[in-house]
């Protein structure tokens, strides 16, 4: 299967909201003509609208892939309608939170090519970051396919065993909503010492960005990267004593964050 294959069989989006409108954005600036693009949303937005899909008719008879990007507490209404898809050569990938394999192949049927698919926010920009997983009935080629759609909205990442997906989700799916949080206090913190609110978030934006940028286009992995901006017993030192306390500092507090979020994201995969 390949993108010509795409083309000539049809892509199908279940769920057209932000992740899903990133993702169609990106293959349709890659060159997927919109004629071959199906979508089932009952409030597909103008901009949806606008794109030349197909919106909310009649499937293809065998789409080449089904992309599943409602949210989790719509599955349950959503899948039927593509159920009788299931065994066939159409493959399915998902990017629906929480939702496993099994829960998937329970209606699809584990004959079916199913991959499950981990992309973060940042996908609405193109900067996002995707973990994947297939299951026993996706070959290569499938999961080939699968990384060349997702790669639209950024990179990819594959990983050994769906277990890690609760981990990916601690780290990067929810990892956004830290940095953002980061921004804010960060900005709330020179408010207090003296700066305007709108400087003080301007350059907490800037700087946040900017060393992210740095970091992963830098061959210095970021521990060097940090020492590299610490002159000794200079600024940058005094408060990284405070943020990198092993009690209190990010050490312990990230450490405690990420395992918050990945338990629960057991807790919703295991219903």
């Amino acid at each position: 299967m390949d993108m010509k294959d795409v083309t000539d069989r049809g892509l199908v989006l279940l769920g057209c909201g932000k992740m899903g409108s990133a993702m169609l954005a990106g293959w349709l600036d890659g060159g997927l003509p919109a004629g071959s693009v199906w979508v089932l949303d009952p409030y597909p937005s103008d901009w949806v609208k606008s794109q030349g899909v197909h919106i909310n008719t009649d499937l293809p008879a065998e789409p080449a892939i089904i992309l599943i990007a409602v949210k989790p507490q719509m599955m349950g209404d959503a899948l039927p309608a593509i159920a009788a898809k299931g065994g066939g050569k159409t493959m399915f990938v998902s990017v629906a939170a929480g939702t496993p394999i099994s829960a998937l192949e329970a209606i699809l049927g584990a004959d079916s090519a199913i991959v499950r698919a981990m992309p973060n926010t940042p996908a609405a920009v193109g900067r996002g970051i995707t973990a994947l997983i297939g299951n026993a009935s996706t070959g290569a080629a499938h999961l080939d396919l699968a990384e060349g759609l997702l790669s639209a909205v950024g990179q990819t990442v594959r990983l050994d065993n769906e277990a890690q997906m609760d981990a990916v989700t601690g780290v990067s799916g929810s990892g956004p909503a830290y940095v953002f949080h980061m921004i804010e206090t960060l900005a709330a913190a020179g408010e207090a010492q003296g700066l305007p609110a709108d400087l003080a978030m301007k350059l907490a934006k800037a700087t946040v960005a900017g060393a992210g940028a740095l970091a992963e286009a830098a061959i210095e992995d970021p521990s060097q990267l940090r020492v590299n901006v610490t002159s000794p017993n200079g600024t940058t030192q005094a408060a990284l004593e405070v943020l990198m306390d092993e009690d209190t500092g990010f050490p312990a507090l990230l450490k405690r964050a990420v395992a918050a979020a990945a338990d629960r994201s057991r807790e919703l995969a295991n219903g």
